[in-house]
């Protein structure tokens, strides 16, 4: 396990700093803003030793250039990314050693076609999952399908309930009344929200979330419950299939919702 700090960057970002306890080495996953990684390094009297990448989209890498512009570090990220600031690059299955640590890499392409996933695993296991997961939320389908959108809710469902979501976005309260729309007699989704709401009046993260928690709130880890096939079939032809025809019809919803 390592012990992790957010960095928030942007209208809504979170930058993830991690690193072994008592060590002044860290890594930071999806820096889209160089300043206040910089910043934090030098607040908090810590060393950049390497950089995460979970997919190519300018607020997850455009502090990269910045950052290892006067280190000799290692920026990992998925082999088949357009973003040239990967010098390791990762494929799925892979495995990645850093700060005492070994992260199981996992292709999750739906959000963009490049997105991977990081899982640490352990007694308190922790998944950097960028913007394919989100407290009771998904990333929208720039450009892959609702197929592979489901196969990476049905990976992050098969890990332990107790592992800690690291998603790279404040979209938690905007995806719980969409959850709560979907799902109205769905008592852990207004619990959640309440949860939520008292974290962010303090303007604390509500993040990280756990696997366990998504499984009852989130409606894209939900999409073989029968509560919301029948949502999703009222808002497309009138029935839906379980599974990624679900999960299509509900994102189309949350896109105009």
């Amino acid at each position: 396990m390592l012990q992790v700090q957010p960095i928030p960057a942007f209208d809504d970002n979170y930058i993830w700093m991690a690193g072994a306890a008592g060590d002044t080495a860290v890594l930071a996953v999806d820096p889209g803003d160089a300043s206040v990684v910089e910043h934090w390094l030098t607040q908090e009297g810590k060393n950049l030793a390497a950089i995460l990448i979970t997919h190519h989209h300018a607020d997850h890498t455009g502090g990269v250039a910045a950052l290892t512009a006067d280190r000799d570090i290692p920026v990992y990220g998925p082999a088949n990314s357009p973003c040239s600031l990967i010098t390791h690059p990762l494929n799925d299955g892979d495995q990645l050693d850093l700060l005492g640590a070994s992260f199981a890499v996992r292709a999750t392409p739906a959000h963009t076609l490049d997105h991977i996933s990081y899982y640490l695993a352990g007694s308190q296991p922790q998944l950097f999952c960028g913007d394919t997961l989100f407290l009771a939320g998904c990333g929208r389908l720039f450009e892959g399908s609702a197929e592979q959108m489901q196969a990476a809710m049905d990976y992050f469902a098969s890990l332990p309930d107790n592992t800690e979501v690291y998603c790279t976005h404040e979209y938690s309260l905007a995806n719980l009344r969409f959850a709560q729309a979907v799902e109205p007699d769905n008592s852990h989704i207004q619990a959640a929200i309440d949860r939520c709401q008292e974290l962010r009046k303090q303007h604390w993260p509500t993040l990280p979330s756990h696997i366990g928690e998504e499984k009852r709130i989130n409606p894209f880890m939900r999409t073989r419950d029968a509560d919301v096939v029948t949502a999703a079939g009222k808002r497309g032809t009138g029935s839906c299939q379980p599974g990624s025809e679900t999960l299509a019809a509900i994102r189309q919803w949350k896109d105009v919702f």
